[in-house]
């Protein structure tokens, strides 16, 4: 049917019944419908992954963005860790996953190069999670490049089942997306079932749920940028608890249409018009109004 919705279910379970891990089951599935070898599939994903790496590197320069709002945030970060008695309470994966994710967004504010996984303004939570683990477990490139097949996949059935824009659903539809997303490739990298997959998914959107989209004077910076690393150790920990065998009670699909359905009844203040949350404090506002000022004197 035309109208049907896309299952991460039947996907998970059709993956399980022939033993296979989700990325080679998603793998064939998305060669198949793209019409490209496995191979030239993965080469793809292997081009974006070098855009992210490259997308990290230039925001741990501490690039500042354009209206000076932000920038240098994910570069102190990384600094702090070099210092005696720096206390690292996130621990080395997360606070690397946390920085990159920030590094990412940073670049983005700046007018960088990036991937949107899945959007600008939820960016850097993807390549965050995907980096970190490619460096604290030596993850070889077909590896990753298998695990965005997994996380793009999941992000077409969110997408299907419900919205990745921030406009549509909130910030649980962008960062909530990018962190489903990221969640259910960690665990697929790291040899989890494709089960595991589905409850890492769910596990997010049940910490995420609700979360409004507020962007300060309608740029994608402030708390978008902080909010990626947010979201980053949201899906690591949706990640753990699922290989640790941990069980959500709410199906995947279920808890993506709930999302959707929350984002629905979501008033358009907390959608993205800068009408409400954050971007209404009495700071946001002032700011706003001498950034539009001076640009007006331009």
């Amino acid at each position: 049917m035309i109208n049907e919705k896309i299952s991460l279910k039947t996907w998970i379970d059709e993956a399980t019944v022939r033993q296979v891990p989700l990325h080679t089951y998603l793998l064939e599935r998305s060669s198949e419908e793209l019409e490209l070898s496995a191979d030239a599939v993965l080469e793809q994903m292997a081009a974006m992954l070098q855009v992210m790496e490259e997308s990290v590197a230039f925001g741990l320069t501490g690039v500042p963005s354009h209206s000076g709002l932000t920038g240098g945030a994910a570069k102190k970060l990384q600094a702090a860790r070099q210092e005696a008695g720096y206390k690292n309470i996130l621990g080395g994966v997360v606070n690397d996953a946390v920085a990159y994710a920030m590094a990412v967004g940073e670049c983005n504010a700046a007018m960088g190069r990036i991937v949107a996984a899945p959007t600008a303004g939820a960016s850097g939570v993807l390549p965050g999670v995907l980096l970190a683990l490619k460096k604290h477990y030596a993850l070889e490139p077909q590896q990753m490049a298998e695990a965005l097949v997994v996380a793009g996949n999941i992000g077409l059935v969110i997408a299907n089942r419900a919205s990745l824009s921030g406009a549509m659903g909130g910030c649980q539809a962008e960062c909530g997306s990018g962190a489903a997303m990221a969640a259910g490739a960690a665990v697929d990298v790291l040899g989890g079932t494709p089960e595991q997959v589905g409850h890492a998914v769910a596990m997010v959107f049940k910490n995420m749920l609700g979360l409004v989209c507020d962007p300060v004077a309608g740029l994608v910076e402030v708390p978008c940028i902080k909010r990626n690393g947010g979201a980053a150790a949201q899906a690591l920990l949706a990640a753990e608890l699922a290989l640790a065998g941990i069980t959500s009670f709410i199906p995947a699909d279920e808890a993506i249409d709930a999302m959707k359905a929350v984002g629905d009844r979501l008033p358009c203040t907390l959608k993205e018009t800068a009408e409400g949350g954050l971007a209404q404090t009495t700071t946001a506002l002032a700011w706003a109004k001498a950034y539009f000022d001076a640009d007006s004197k331009k």
